[in-house]
């Protein structure tokens, strides 16, 4: 069970009902300066005010949740500010107003003095009834998986970065994916995200190859340098032989469209998928946090980006030469030295419309 800097323990989000979350006069256990008195730790924080915004309705708590100017990020672009958080909220509960939203997992770093850095994997269970962006309500269900990043301070989250797996859900909902993209283009999106400017990727330096990852000064195990080190050169020196060492023998990816990789086999030819379409592109990791320790292993946080040059093709259509960025972000475990099981999410229809954009 991981534990708390002052001792106490955190339990692990799979390890407590939302029931027993919920019930009054639970004890804190984490000191949390200028958070509401009903939250007991960081995580309970984060997955108690999720269940009240978006099952129980409390729409409003965004005022007292979320910084006035918070910014958020996806591969869409910057959206800005409370109320749009608040719009972008009630379309979506509009849509989908039986949404049922899991924590599966919370992956935390920091304090309340510098404030906390939070990673939260869930899983939603929704019915299509309202209009929304995508159309008009098509009545399917579907399961919606994403990573949501927070940067929290004294019960406001000031900056969040999103990832989701927006085309699984238009799949599952028996949209066209063509239709889709198009409204995106239109400006339609529920978020009103200012788009990136895009950039050529920088591997390396005129003919020099790509940057060598610097060596450990110390022994031991590191699991920073391991995730880091192994991204880059299985992410940027190509060398998809190092997939086999890294990970374990059953090692299972569960990402984007409800894809679950079984093997390094499986996942090679993932990577493989879409370097095929973006062979210029260029990995860069944001930021990275853990939990655990070695001998229990580890449970880690990377959130980063892909810029390339939609070049070849794949899984997004024939090649148009245009240029994207690709914002994700991977929860890892670790044990023994090696990567067990993978969650990496990112928005592929977002992505879809940055190559149709620009082709146009």
């Amino acid at each position: 069970m991981t534990t708390l800097p002052d001792g106490a323990p955190l339990d692990p989000v799979a390890a407590t009902d939302i029931s027993q979350r919920l019930a009054p006069g639970r004890v804190r256990v984490q000191s949390l300066h200028g958070f509401d008195d009903d939250y007991t730790d960081i995580v309970d924080y984060i997955v108690k005010c999720t269940h009240k915004i978006w099952e129980e309705g409390a729409v409003g708590l965004i005022y007292t949740h979320y910084a006035h100017n918070v910014s958020i990020w996806t591969t869409s672009g910057l959206t800005y500010g409370r109320e749009a958080i608040v719009e972008s909220t009630l379309h979506s509960l509009a849509a989908f107003p039986n949404r049922r939203l899991f924590a599966d997992a919370v992956i935390w770093s920091g304090d309340d003095t510098a404030g906390f850095h939070t990673s939260h994997r869930y899983t939603s269970v929704l019915k299509h009834t309202g209009h929304s962006w995508l159309g008009a309500p098509t009545g399917k269900w579907a399961v919606h998986s994403g990573i949501a990043n927070c940067f929290v301070k004294e019960n406001r989250i000031i900056e969040e970065w999103v990832a989701g797996d927006e085309l699984g859900l238009t799949l599952q909902l028996g949209l066209d994916e063509r239709a889709v993209v198009e409204k995106l283009l239109g400006g339609e999106r529920r978020e009103g995200a200012t788009p990136r400017e895009y950039s050529l990727p920088e591997r390396g330096v005129g003919q020099a190859a790509p940057a060598v990852y610097p060596p450990r000064s110390a022994g031991g195990f590191d699991v920073e340098d391991f995730v880091r080190r192994s991204l880059h050169e299985i992410w940027n020196w190509r060398l998809l032989n190092r997939i086999a060492d890294v990970c374990a023998p059953d090692y299972i990816c569960h990402t984007t469209r409800g894809r679950h990789l079984r093997g390094a086999a499986a996942y090679k030819a993932f990577v493989l998928s879409l370097l095929g379409a973006f062979s210029d592109a260029a990995l860069t990791v944001e930021h990275f946090y853990a939990l655990g320790d070695e001998a229990s292993g580890y449970r880690t946080m990377t959130r980063w980006n892909l810029q390339g040059t939609h070049k070849g093709a794949g899984p997004y259509g024939d090649p148009t030469g245009q240029p994207f960025y690709l914002l994700g972000i991977s929860h890892h475990t670790l044990k023994d030295g090696r990567f067990v099981e993978e969650w990496t999410y990112f928005d592929e229809v977002a992505l879809l419309a940055q190559l149709c954009r620009q082709a146009g």
